[in-house]
């Protein structure tokens, strides 16, 4: 693990992408607009695949200087050397995953629109919480549950970095900002742009004016 320091902005995550090539070519561009964090996300390859890709990634954001997080396997963090992982609420335990990958690893972890959660990953030694999903989206389907006044209770109640995920676009970003989201989280609205690192760029800007 490297040492790392979390730096607010742009949580860009990995879309469903059959080809790796691509996938790697979207993922530098999003590296050239500035991202702060990648999270490498698969629920498709196979273990095989999930390695090389997770392996290339990391070397991409080390030329970029980006922290790397992997999607729920610990394992596989581990075998690529990234940065951290991401665990649902079902992924196995945050001691588990420290006691893995080490005191230096990005430990983060869902919280849904519960604060309950914030607090328990908190005492666990997570190393930020996210909450969502803020607006509908194809990749976490369902009523949005999480509001602005979530992130302002969870700024009053955790120390931690605060994520914001679902449904983010430019036009909606500004509001979560200002509540207290210190990363937003987005997927399908930066992939299936044209100039992918421009609209990071563009992303990455917000949190400059506020």
């Amino acid at each position: 693990m490297r040492d790392i320091k979390l730096n607010k902005g742009l949580y860009a995550i990995t879309p469903q992408q059959n080809d790796t090539d691509v996938l790697l070519q979207q993922v530098e561009q999003a590296l050239l607009g500035g991202i702060a964090l990648l999270q490498y996300r698969d629920k498709s390859s196979s273990p095989d695949i999930k390695r090389s890709r997770a392996n290339a990634l990391r070397k991409l954001c080390t030329k970029y200087q980006a922290p790397l997080i992997i999607n729920d396997d610990a394992e596989l963090a581990l075998t690529c050397h990234a940065d951290g992982v991401h665990l649902g609420q079902s992924d196995g335990s945050i001691q588990q995953a420290r006691q893995l990958l080490g005191a230096q690893a990005i430990i983060g972890v869902t919280c849904h629109h519960h604060l309950k959660f914030a607090a328990q990953a908190e005492k666990e030694g997570a190393d930020y919480v996210a909450f969502g999903r803020f607006f509908a989206s194809n990749t976490k389907p369902g009523e949005a549950l999480a509001t602005t006044d979530l992130l302002l209770g969870a700024k009053r109640q955790t120390t931690l970095p605060i994520v914001a995920i679902g449904g983010i676009t430019l036009s909606n970003a500004p509001p979560l900002i200002n509540a207290g989201a210190d990363y937003l989280a987005v997927i399908e609205n930066i992939f299936v742009q044209k100039s992918i690192r421009s609209y990071c760029q563009q992303f990455s800007s917000l949190f400059q004016q506020t």
